[in-house]
């Protein structure tokens, strides 16, 4: 192996053992534990009372039509939350300065991270998928093109998500101000077409939903699972995969672009000065 290769090589063989061994901690704490549950019921609950409603001009149950787009999301609030706030409150107790001072440690930490959070997706995921599957009629995911579309949709949700989540982390100073990501995908997701058909919202704020990935994570989730005639209440009334699939991927790349640089940018800052500085201001708090 080349010598300038090795190094790289041992940081990513780290950061694949750090991830599955962090990954595997969360299934042991009853805190992320109930971060896993606690959400999924309260999803499941409401799509079980949403069941007798229907989506207005078919008759379709309301609470199947949400069921994928909630798959939808879990990917886009895991890649853009789960990230920002796993940075932000490692970039407070010292866990990135001490990566930092680790040859090729930034390296092995940020694959640490994608397998952790991946790997709390898929979780959150298979949650909600495999009781809905069972408790809703007229969800359609027994042929091999469904679940191609399930697969690609999510890998290519996470791609598009996760670098924007990384951003974001890093521009937060502390994970207090969370709120300021929260609320906006809190707003985000009440106009995308997640519990509700987007077609019945105003024109502008369909334009607004379709710059960003979590209306397209829903309509791919949504082309996935659902039946073909579902298509007739989308914009266009169309699935839209080749759109689904150039504004992910556009994404994907903006996030790929952009997040190293930030990340390196954010690193060279930090400093044992600034991370006693910061928990001295959280003690204080």
């Amino acid at each position: 192996m080349n010598p300038a290769v090795r190094p790289l090589s041992v940081a990513a063989r780290a950061g694949l053992s750090r991830g599955r061994i962090e990954l595997r901690q969360s299934f042991t704490n009853s805190e992320t534990l109930w971060g896993y549950l606690f959400p999924t019921l309260i999803l499941l609950v409401v799509m079980f009372f949403l069941r007798g409603t229907q989506v207005p001009g078919t008759e379709f149950s309301l609470g199947a039509q949400t069921l994928p787009s909630t798959l939808g999301m879990t990917v886009a609030f895991g890649g853009l939350v789960n990230v920002a706030s796993i940075l932000t409150v490692e970039r407070e107790d010292g866990t990135l300065l001490r990566a930092k001072a680790t040859p090729n440690g930034m390296l092995g930490y940020l694959i640490s991270k994608i397998i952790l959070v991946a790997g709390m997706t898929l979780v959150s995921v298979a949650l909600l998928l495999v009781p809905g599957l069972v408790l809703f009629d007229g969800l359609t995911l027994d042929a091999p093109a469904a679940w191609a579309t399930l697969v690609w949709v999510m890998l290519i949700g996470m791609v598009a998500t996760m670098p924007v989540g990384a951003v974001f982390g890093s521009l937060l100073s502390n994970p207090r101000n969370m709120g300021l990501i929260m609320l906006p995908i809190m707003a985000l997701i009440a106009t995308s077409g997640i519990f509700y058909p987007i077609t019945s919202l105003p024109g502008w704020v369909q334009g607004i939903s379709q710059v960003f990935p979590i209306y397209w994570l829903g309509l791919g989730m949504r082309s996935a699972l659902l039946p073909e005639a579902m298509a007739a209440v989308e914009i266009g009334e169309s699935w839209r995969h080749l759109e689904t699939l150039v504004v992910l991927g556009g994404w994907a790349v903006a996030g790929l672009v952009l997040a190293p640089v930030v990340l390196r940018r954010m690193a060279r800052r930090e400093s044992g000065s600034r991370v006693a500085a910061r928990r001295e201001k959280a003690l204080q708090r």
